[in-house]
């Protein structure tokens, strides 16, 4: 469905991705990780083109959308929810869902409103709640819910369980399954390890803007040297069998 052939991406003068290739097939979870700094968020912002690329070829179910803007983007068929959500504060959670919604025939504006409320019944109980009023968790649940009013396919998620309880981090990882088991497609950048196996089906670790391991996840458990060198998992993380024990991955001195 979505292809990165050798993409080069900067900030300025400063070269970010440094030729990424990867691919992510329809209907599976494809998963971005790496150190903070890593270019995570410059391989999504690339896609959607948000920042494009300077370099190389993106394609769009055998389109190249190397060049074009984000509103076209979206039209295709991706939503992207970024890493701060970027609801608005002063709208209700019906609003919201609505803004994005703008275009739709009404009655298909109403069936994807309402699908929302079913996918996420706390946003149901809430729809008249302004966007500020809402918890970090909220929050997060109504950037998804407005992204998939749409009926995208390929849903590109960035950091969705960051600052979140665990126990909302578990309603989303249940939420992210069911979509999965929908046939739905996701590309995923996840600070959380743990979280962020479970939901892939294939895997990229990213360092320094290049790409240095790509398989499945029993394929990345298994590889020590990527985990420690590359994801900057410490020993203790490597070894710990603890549920409880969240391992998130290590930042860098980068600020990409």
């Amino acid at each position: 469905m979505l292809e990165l052939s050798n993409i080069g991406t900067y900030y300025g003068e400063s070269h970010i991705l440094h030729n990424i290739s990867l691919s992510v097939n329809k209907g599976t979870c494809t998963t971005l990780l790496g150190r903070n700094g890593a270019g995570k968020t410059t391989t999504l912002r690339s896609i959607v083109g948000l920042t494009q690329a300077r370099y190389g070829n993106i394609s769009f179910k055998g389109q190249d959308i190397t060049d074009l803007p984000p509103n076209r983007i979206s039209r295709l068929g991706i939503s992207y929810v970024p890493e701060h959500r970027g609801i608005f504060p002063t709208l209700s959670v019906e609003e919201n869902l609505r803004v994005a919604a703008f275009g739709l025939r009404i009655w298909r504006s109403n069936n994807a409103i309402e699908d929302a409320f079913t996918t996420f019944p706390r946003l149901g109980a809430r729809r008249t709640s302004l966007g500020s009023q809402l918890s970090g968790g909220e929050q997060q649940m109504l950037s998804i819910a407005r992204a998939l009013v749409g009926d995208p396919e390929l849903l590109v998620l960035d950091e969705p369980s960051e600052g979140l309880a665990p126990v909302i981090v578990d309603q989303l990882e249940e939420v992210l399954q069911n979509l999965k088991k929908s046939g739905r497609t996701i590309l995923l950048v996840e600070q959380n390890y743990d979280l962020a196996i479970r939901l892939a089906d294939k895997v990229y670790a990213l360092n320094q803007g290049k790409v240095r391991f790509h398989g499945t996840p029993d394929e990345l458990e298994s590889n020590q040297q990527v985990k420690g060198t590359f994801l900057g998992l410490s020993s203790d993380d490597l070894g710990s069998n603890d549920t409880d024990h969240v391992k998130t991955l290590a930042s860098s001195e980068e600020t990409t």
